[in-house]
């Protein structure tokens, strides 16, 4: 398996920000990185923007039926995250500077991909997961019954996102309520914020805030 990998920002920064990626993010890739810049008053960062070849596949925990066409999800998440502790995170490797911050997040399926490694590994200091893909079958199931090896979560969503008539994306709503108290509940230290629209508005931006959160976070 091999993804490409795009860097934004200074590579040798003190804060790594790792990201899946589809054609639709790397339109406004750009603009995510100026308002990630821009919401933490210019602080130096590396992003690293991975462009997957199978969304469905790629980002998924588990096999699950197609939600919209015929295109069901995959399982393919294990072998996307040992991808990227293999090539994109020089620090598992042990040889690297060992205070770097790592935070894994994304938009969408790559949200819930994000939070999911989270579960897998302590690489990550924390998990920035805008408008996340949580109504993903048995997942709030799947955080109860593990536990998260990450310090801080973001999670956001659309305030219009489960007003659908879609019986699976419908419950995203009551998934990310019960996703947050989970979380508060295990001493994760985690905001849910909910920003205006349906999933589909001002990706770059949601992005963007999820990983400034986790960013400015460790200023304070």
């Amino acid at each position: 398996m091999a993804f490409t990998i795009y860097t934004y920002g200074d590579p040798e920064a003190d804060i790594l920000l790792l990201q899946a990626v589809d054609d639709h993010d790397m339109a406004v890739i750009e603009k995510e990185v100026s308002h990630i810049r821009e919401l933490t008053a210019n602080r130096d960062f590396c992003l690293k923007a991975v462009k997957v070849n199978d969304w469905n596949k790629d980002l998924s925990p588990w096999p699950a039926p197609a939600v919209f066409g015929d295109e069901d999800f995959g399982s393919g998440a294990p072998e996307t995250l040992e991808f990227l502790l293999r090539e994109v995170i020089p620090e598992s490797d042990g040889t690297s500077d060992p205070g770097r911050k790592i935070y894994i997040g994304g938009y969408s399926l790559a949200g819930l991909f994000a939070l999911w490694a989270g579960y897998q590994t302590d690489h990550f200091s924390g998990i920035a997961a805008a408008s996340p893909s949580i109504w993903f079958p048995d997942f709030t199931e799947y955080m109860r019954k593990n536990t998260l090896r990450s310090d801080a979560v973001y999670l956001s969503l659309g305030d219009r996102e489960e007003k659908t008539r879609h019986p699976l994306m419908s419950q995203v709503g009551n998934a990310i309520r019960s996703s947050y108290e989970l979380l508060k509940e295990s001493g994760t230290d985690c905001v849910l914020e909910w920003n205006k629209g349906n999933h589909f508005k001002n990706p770059d931006l949601r992005t963007a805030k999820a990983f400034a959160w986790l960013m400015n976070r460790e200023k304070n």
